[in-house]
This record gives structure tokens, sequence and C-alpha cells, in this order.
């Protein structure tokens, strides 16, 4: 998210400084770092008691998309939180069952059963490990700027959109609609303004207070927390799935594991980046990915769902409540343990309309609006808005972020060979002194998009017997270009003519030398 978009939206929190020293390279420093003085304590604790309260609905709708019972998905997002806040790479960022992963895993539920997802949950923690551990998040780095704009933008009309059925969908009698509507009018009067008269306390704490106060002191029907599903009465215990060690089992789930575990490394990591982003630290993305790993490997051996992290928790946390260390993320899995199990009467009169506010100001909130500007749409190149646009329309299409971010990396791929392949040049220039001898010089980036037609860029009946190639200004990416020059070597020796390269930097030699006439150029 850029500095302009972070200047020009609301912030109702106080924005605290950061946390001095190196960034979090260990999680007891991010834990000393949360008491450090109690205005940063209070921070942290309130930031996670706003995450929980927000976590339950969430929680409880991504299980009924998997199509598992409600506490499978809460039980996950307590473990998921709790654990980690111990083990990933990114302070305050919140993890816990999403709707992506929901989404990929529902079939194994449907198909084969809950026993089927748990292990499918362990074996995606595995192989998340394994790719943390090898460096895969190292990839993060060819990832576009338009695409993470692109990310962000249509993660905020998830957000967005995602709300609608708790104001218009068959869950809202029509009798109660207008009700509805009004709470979160208010919901949203309360975190604009509440923040003028104090930060001291996070303004979605005080609305979604304020908010179930009205409702159950006026006898206001509307729906709650509680008509979304039954909350758990006890803790969570260990699972261990009912899953034969054969071969049909594994090409059961390894397929859905693969998936869950990609699907949740992409949201993860960049979320982690927004963070980064949004707070100006950096943070260990390799840490993260195996941490991620690791947290879901906790949940499926404690009967969750497995999750990754949340961006809109995470916005709320660090945005919206201020939250800067593991202590918030750490105890928004705490408390939202104790609200479903020891208040869950209290958690479920909630009325839904308060946690329909939130996410409404935490989509703003996320909402990139600087991208979409005029000013910012007449002066960005149209492949940068064309990239960010296929991001957005392929994550809102298939709800599905990752699919989103594939996407727009394979468009910005596309068009960033497309515009390369044209920077490429032969010229033909004056023959030397010596009789016989033509000399040519190629100029830029050569590659598979940019050689195909280098090929046809010479006279091989008109020229002299002798041809030198200037390459001192090009350079030799890829087998494609060798083959290339293959092809020109031939052409010109049906003719009788002889070609020579001269001035290859040492990369271009070396490949050039070691795959000249072993790749079955066209002739």
């Amino acid at each position: 998210m850029s500095t302009d978009l972070r200047a020009s939206l609301p912030d109702p929190a106080p924005e605290p400084q950061p946390v001095t020293g190196a960034p979090e390279a260990t999680s007891s420093g991010s834990f000393r770092a949360a008491f450090s003085s109690m205005t940063r304590l209070r921070t942290e604790v309130l930031a996670g008691l706003v995450v929980a309260l927000a976590l339950i609905p969430e929680a409880i709708a991504f299980s009924i998309i998997a199509g598992v019972d409600p506490k499978i998905g809460l039980f996950a997002s307590f473990t998921m939180a709790v654990t980690i806040a111990f083990v990933g790479g990114r302070p305050a960022m919140i993890s816990a069952a999403t709707g992506a992963i929901a989404l990929v895993i529902a079939p194994v539920v449907r198909d084969h059963g809950l026993d089927y997802l748990i292990a499918t949950v362990i074996l995606g923690g595995v192989i998340q490990v394994v790719l943390g551990l090898i460096g895969v998040a190292r990839l993060m780095r060819f990832i576009p700027r338009s695409v993470m704009v692109g990310f962000v933008n249509a993660l905020a009309i998830l957000i967005f959109t995602s709300q609608i059925p708790h104001l218009f969908g068959d869950a809202v009698p029509s009798d109660q609609r207008w009700t509805v509507f009004a709470l979160v009018a208010a919901g949203l009067a309360i975190m604009v303004f509440f923040p003028r008269l104090t930060k001291v306390v996070p303004a979605p704490l005080v609305a979604i207070v304020l908010l179930t106060i009205l409702t159950v002191v006026a006898a206001i029907a509307v729906p709650t927390v509680g008509d979304q599903g039954d909350l758990p009465d006890s803790l969570p215990a260990l699972f261990f799935p009912d899953v034969p060690l054969t071969l049909e089992a594994l090409q059961i789930i390894a397929p859905y594991a693969f998936a869950m575990a990609l699907v949740g490394i992409i949201e993860s990591l960049l979320t982690a980046k927004l963070v980064d982003d949004v707070t100006d630290t950096h943070s260990n993305k390799t840490r993260e990915t195996w941490g991620q790993g690791v947290a879901n490997l906790v949940t499926g051996f404690f009967g969750g769902m497995g999750g990754c992290a949340m961006i809109g928790q995470t916005m709320i946390n660090v945005k919206v409540s201020g939250a800067r260390t593991r202590l918030s993320t750490f105890l928004a899995g705490i408390f939202l343990l104790i609200l479903v199990v020891t208040l869950g009467d209290v958690v479920s009169v909630i009325p839904m309309a308060a946690l329909v506010a939130v996410m409404i100001m935490v989509s703003v909130a996320t909402f990139d609006w600087h991208s979409v500007h005029p000013s910012t749409l007449r002066n960005m190149p149209w492949a940068e808005t064309g990239v960010m646009l296929s991001t957005v329309v392929v994550t809102v299409w298939t709800h599905n972020l990752a699919y989103g971010v594939v996407a727009g990396v394979v468009v910005a791929a596309v068009l960033f060979a497309q515009r390369v392949a044209h920077l490429t040049t032969v010229t033909r220039l004056d023959a030397s002194d010596e009789d016989g001898e033509r000399v040519y010089a190629v100029d830029g980036e050569l590659f598979f998009a940019s050689s195909n037609d280098l090929v046809y860029q010479f006279d091989y009946s008109g020229d002299e017997q002798r041809v030198i190639i200037d390459m001192s200004n090009a350079h030799i990416w890829d087998a494609s270009t060798v083959a290339a020059l293959d092809a020109v070597e031939h052409k010109y020796a049906v003719h009788g003519k002889t070609v020579e390269f001269r001035g290859l930097n040492d990369d271009s030699r070396e490949r050039l030398d070691r795959l000249a006439g072993k790749l079955g150029a066209e002739h």
C-alpha cells in the first residue's frame, strides 16, 4: 500500500512508534516489545480482543463453506493464531481459518469425510514446511507492484462483498432490514468520530460494545453471532485422523494438500508484504512460510480445518487497532477460545451489524484509492493498469486470491516480454576496410521472445563472404537465442559464408559455447 494511500485514508487508531531495534528476528523480541510501555500493552491487548470478536463469525462462515461443524473452524482459528504468534515471521499478522482454504478442502470433506480433511491439513502443513525450508519465499521478488496493488484492491472488494449477505441476504428478515442498515450506519459513525474524542480504546471495540448493549437493552430483533451456528462448549483435544497409510489414501489427499499449501503460502506472504508496507518494517518471509506449515500441523492434530493469514483481521489488528507485536496475535487466539467456550452466551448476542460495520471500515482502509485516481490512471502505463485490473477481475470472479495473483503475474510477464522484445535491434553497418567482409551490430536482451525473428534480419545471399556480428551491446539469456544464432550461422554456411560473433560478455559467451550446435536449430 503506497505512502500516499496511507496518508489519504482515515486512520481511527493512533499510529504507534515503530518498535526499535532490528525487525523481529525472534518471537521473544516481539513479546518483550509489547510490554515496553503500558500504552503499547493496552493497544496490543485491546487489538487482540477486537480481532477475536471479528474472527468468530468468519470462522463459523468458513466452516459452513468447508462443510464441517462450526467448532472445526473456531478451533482452527485458535490454534493457528496462537501457534503463528511464536513461529511466524511477521509480527502482528493474524492467521486463522480462511475462506480460500475452505474452498480448497471442501471437496475432501464432501467426498471422503472429516478424517481425510484432517489428514489433508496435516500433509499440507508438511508441504509448507518443506517449501519454506527450500526457500520458496524468495519467489516473492517476482511479484510486480501492479499485482500487489491488484491483490490489495481485490481483497478490499471481497471483504466488502462478503458483508452483503448480512445486509440483503436471506439471513436478514425483510422486517429487520432497515434496522440492520441503521445499526451498520451507527457503527460506521462511531468508528469515524469516536477517535476524535479519544484513541485510548479502539473504535471498533467501542462500536461492538455499544451496539450490543443497545440491541439487548432495547430488545431489538436483528441477526446475531449466535444465529451463525452453535459455539463450542469444550476445549479442543488431540485428534488423530483414521486414514489408512496407503498409496491410495495419499493419492486422494495429496492434490488437495498441495493446493492448500500453495494457496496458504501465497496469501500469507502477500499479506505479510502488505503489513511490511503499512508498518514500514521488514519481516522474515522464509520463516513465515514454514511457520504457516507448523501452524497447520498443530491445527490438524487438534482437529482444525487449517488456514493461513487473514487480510481482513490483520488490517483490523495493524491498521485500525494499531497493533505491532506478536502479543496481539497470541491474545486474539486466546480471547477467541475464552469467548466461545466460557462466554458463548454473551458473544452470541452480538449483532452481526456491528461486525459488518467493522469489516466495511476495513475494506475502505484496505483499498488503494490512489491507484484508481484519475491522475494516476492518466500517468500510469496501460500495461501496469492492465496487470492490476486482471488481478482484480480474476480474484473477484473466482473468490480466490491465489488465482488472481497467478493471473496477474502471468499477464505481467507476457507484457514485460513483449516490451523487452521490441527493444532488440539488428543494424547493418558499413563494410570494413577489409574486402569481402560485412558487419552487423545486435543490441538488446536476447531471449525467446526477442530472438525469434533474429534469423530474418540478415541478407544471407547478398552479404560478403565473411560476416561479423558484433554483440557488445547484447546479452544471451536462453537456449532459444543460441538456437537462433545457430540457424543464422547455418544459413550463411549454406551460401558458403562464415560468421564470427564478437564482443560477447562472459555469461553470454559461456552459454553460447556450451549450447551452440547442440540444440537442433531449424535449418
